[in-house]
């Protein structure tokens, strides 16, 4: 097979995946098998270990933030624990309910809603405010609103990690590939 078939493949994948990324699928994993196998052709000569190694860690990094930036979100709105899983737990199962109905989008809006509805009904059967005080149902349910919209802001935060990830693996991997 010509370098430059193999070199339109991995642009192929690299833009492949970051598309995937946008919506909340694996792409930074696409990218980064794409470059493994590209490098694999041709004896890991290319990229190189090392390359490939940090464009992995940039991939798990992107995984984490995408994850804990809701919690870390909602937590900075007074969340308590509960509703920081909350929103954990619920971006997940809504990504997953909703990308049923919805591929593609349902995925985006899914991780949205469930990261919203998990932290806002966390916090709202929460048996006490994290600092300790008594509300009463109106100042819960303000206190859930807020949470909720926090943990959500997070999700869009992980989103554009994830993405940032995408292209710089997409960038790093084809740049190296067109080098050498």
């Amino acid at each position: 097979m010509s370098s430059a078939l193999l070199l339109i493949a991995l642009i192929l994948f690299a833009l492949a995946g970051i598309v995937l990324a946008a919506f909340q699928l694996p792409g930074t994993w696409v990218i980064l098998a794409a470059a493994i196998g590209y490098d694999w052709y041709f004896g890991f000569q290319r990229l190189g270990w090392k390359w490939l190694v940090a464009l992995a860690a940039v991939a798990v990094i992107a995984e984490v933030l995408d994850s804990l930036f809701a919690v870390a979100m909602a937590r900075k709105a007074g969340a308590s624990r509960r509703a920081a899983v909350g929103a954990l737990i619920g971006g997940f199962v809504g990504m997953f309910v909703l990308s049923l109905p919805m591929p593609v989008v349902g995925t985006i809006a899914g991780g949205l809603l469930g990261c919203f509805a998990g932290a806002f009904l966390a916090e709202l059967t929460h048996p006490a405010h994290p600092a300790g005080a008594e509300l009463d149902s109106g100042d819960r349910i303000a206190l859930g609103t807020r949470v909720g919209v926090f943990a959500a802001i997070g999700r869009i935060m992980g989103l554009l990690a994830k993405m940032a990830a995408a292209f710089v693996i997409a960038g790093a991997a084809v740049a190296l590939a067109i080098m050498k």
